[in-house]
């Protein structure tokens, strides 16, 4: 099963991190509309990301919900009709909650840097180092240190768990 290390963190200034990306990416980033389908399961997430043009990802991962670099395994399957399969799984499964959000990636190295700003939550970031074959969790949690170093992202501004998390956290808290 293929792996990343990743964290999150809460942004407090978007326009400067995105700049400080766009540096280190040479690139002004891809704009990505998503809408995340989270459904019941036993272990683990699965997702279905609805990319807004027809196609979509069936994602299942496992991973720590932990502050700071943590490794997560994850695999995806591909799909050209998100609704008849999100209607198929809703039956079968039932749905826990729905994210909605505007990703602007940016490649770095081996890193996918996400900038995302979340209905109802506000604006984040995302790093996944995608694991090469060989390399080790504690080369790929460096790899993420060194990169919130360049741009900027302090061990206090960490978050915990998905979005999905979040989201239902503060429902339970209003």
């Amino acid at each position: 099963m293929p792996s990343n290390v990743e964290i999150k963190a809460k942004v407090s200034d978007g326009t400067r991190l995105a700049e400080k990306a766009a540096q280190l990416s040479q690139s002004e980033g891809t704009i990505i509309r998503q809408h995340d389908t989270f459904f019941n399961c036993s272990r683990g997430r699965l997702k279905l990301r609805d990319l807004m043009n027809d196609s979509g990802q069936l994602i299942f991962y496992e991973r720590p919900d932990t502050d700071g670099p943590k490794l997560s395994r994850y695999s995806i399957s591909q799909t050209s009709d998100p609704p008849s399969l999100r209607a198929v799984l809703s039956d079968a499964l039932g749905i826990k909650g729905e994210v909605r959000k505007e990703r602007r990636l940016f490649l770095i190295g081996q890193t996918r840097v996400h900038l995302d700003s979340v209905e109802g939550l506000g604006d984040y970031m995302e790093l996944e180092v995608v694991m090469r074959p060989g390399q080790t969790v504690e080369e790929g949690q460096q790899v993420a240190e060194d990169l919130m170093e360049q741009l900027g992202v302090s061990q206090e501004s960490l978050v915990t768990g998905a979005y999905m998390d979040l989201i239902l956290q503060g429902r339970k808290e209003t």
